[in-house]
This record gives structure tokens, sequence and C-alpha cells, in this order.
């Protein structure tokens, strides 16, 4: 579906330093389950020198989150904590000899969960490494400044791009338009012409075509594949219905995810691991929405 390197791939297949650091006193947390990835990144800092000594993860979700937490830590073993603030999320990426732009957002939450670990480790509060500001992407709680930041690190210049690197607009998609002003923003600074995009689908269509009931049984696959996640904090899903002609798979959610104020996240969530495991664009709506299409 994507051009893999060859260093993404072993790094998948032979992930390094996976699992907890035994006796760790960094912890860094990001992502949540509900969106689709989630990270722990776990040092063991030499107090006398700020060295990092041992590095280990724990990570739920794609491939490439997987080979881009692996790598972090072999960068940051050997460095003090100041050097290896200096990663930034293009460095994992060049690390790994690239990845396909719709996994960029891997190398974000590494470098991310490596900021929250320093900031744990000097006994910081870390949030965000930007102010807070307003919220553009619902689905997946991103602000307006850690867009804007982003496109500025990374020289975007597409919702698309944007989507990538950061999960906003990978959902419900109604945050286009808050997205293409703070493009036009930045472009505009850099004496660019103003971005016009188009509404882009977040993932590349699979090589070979599935038919109708294979693609169905790739997303009860991937539903059951979640499915323990929500369990554990006594929710479920189940399939109810699929529209391959209007692109959309209806589903209940049950116990605690019934009503929950994260539904929409969850669902977010759960459209974004779908697509990528289908290939294609597909939305996931609550079997409630089914009357309206």
């Amino acid at each position: 579906m994507w051009d893999y390197s060859e260093k993404v791939q072993d790094h998948f297949f032979n992930p390094r330093n996976a699992g907890a650091v035994a006796q760790a006193n960094a912890t860094g947390d990001v992502g949540s389950l509900s969106c689709g990835d989630a990270l722990r990144l776990t040092l063991k800092v030499n107090p006398e020198t700020d060295i990092i000594e041992e590095a280990g993860f724990q990570t739920f979700g794609c491939g490439s989150a997987v080979a881009s937490s692996s790598a972090l830590t072999e960068m940051v073993k050997g460095m003090t904590v100041d050097d290896a603030l200096k990663i930034s999320n293009q460095d994992i990426a060049d690390y790994l000899d690239g990845l396909p732009p719709e996994k960029m957002h891997c190398s974000v939450m590494g470098r991310e969960a490596l900021q929250a670990a320093v900031a744990n480790y000097r006994g910081e509060e870390w949030k965000d490494d930007h102010e807070e500001g307003a919220l553009i992407c619902k689905c997946f709680a991103v602000d307006a400044v850690l867009i804007e930041e982003t496109i500025r690190a990374n020289n975007l210049s597409t919702v698309e791009e944007v989507t990538f690197y950061t999960k906003a607009g990978g959902g419900c998609s109604a945050c286009f338009e808050g997205i293409e002003e703070i493009l036009n923003k930045v472009m505009l600074e850099r004496d660019e012409e103003e971005v016009v995009a188009p509404p882009p689908e977040p993932v590349k269509p699979a090589k070979a075509p599935l038919t109708n009931l294979q693609r169905m049984r790739r997303i009860e696959h991937t539903l059951e594949a979640i499915r323990p996640q929500l369990q554990a904090d006594r929710g479920d899903i189940e399939l109810v219905e699929v529209d391959f002609d209007k692109k959309i798979a209806f589903v209940n959610l049950s116990g605690a995810c019934s009503g929950c104020q994260m539904a929409a996240a969850t669902l977010g969530g759960v459209q974004q691991r779908v697509m990528e495991d289908l290939g294609e664009f597909i939305r996931v709506l609550p079997a409630t929405e089914m009357g309206k299409f």
C-alpha cells in the first residue's frame, strides 16, 4: 500500500528496545487509544551527567509508529537530554531513510514523547511544546497553534500534508476550512501563492482491488483488533452495515462508549485504523446516522 524503506521494515519486524526500561527515571506518554496511536517512552538517565543510558518504548499503532519509536530509542542512547531535545520529527524520518507522507504523524508523536519524558525527568509537567490555541480538529484534539507550528517546521503547503503530519482532518473532515485558513496565513508570509486545497483522501488506494466481501471482512478484522482496547474501558463496537458506493461503514458503539463525550474521537480513531488497513478512504459513522444517507 505504501513504499516503506528497508530501514522502516527492519525496525518494524525487528524493533530495538521494545518494552519498558527497568529502573527508568523518565517516562513520556503521548497519544491515546481512542485516536488510534499511543506511545510510552521510558528512559534511564544518569543524573550526574544527564546522559541517556537506556531507552525503551511501548506503542499502540501502525508499523510506522513501531519503527519510529524503535528508531528514536536508538538515536537518543548516549546523548545528553539537552542534545536529545534537538531531535526533530524530520530527523526521526531521515534516520529511517524516510517515511510515507501519510505516516509522518508517527515521527511527530515520537518527538513529543521525548519532550514529555525529558520534562518528567526534570520534574516538570509537560502538556505540549506550545501554548494552547483554538481547537481546529475536534476528532483528534489538534489546535491551531500545533497546526501552524507543524506547517512552519516541516514547510507544509497543503491540507493533505497537514493531515499526514498531525492527523487533523483525518476524521470527519469538518476542519478543512480551518486548516486552509492557517495554511493561507503561513504561505502568504512566505510570499507564496494562496493554497487551494480540495478535501484530500487521507490514504492511497490499494494496488490490487478487493471484492466487496473481502473489503467487508477486512473492516471486520480491524474492528476485532480494536475491540479489546474498548472492552478494557467497558465499551464495545460492532459493524452494522457498509455502503461501499457512499464509502461509509456504520457501527454501533455500546457500553461505556455509547453516549460518551469522546465518542466522536473514538470513531475518528477507528476510521483512521480502518482506512489504513483497507487502503482506501471510508467514513465510519454511528448506525443512528444510516437514515440520513
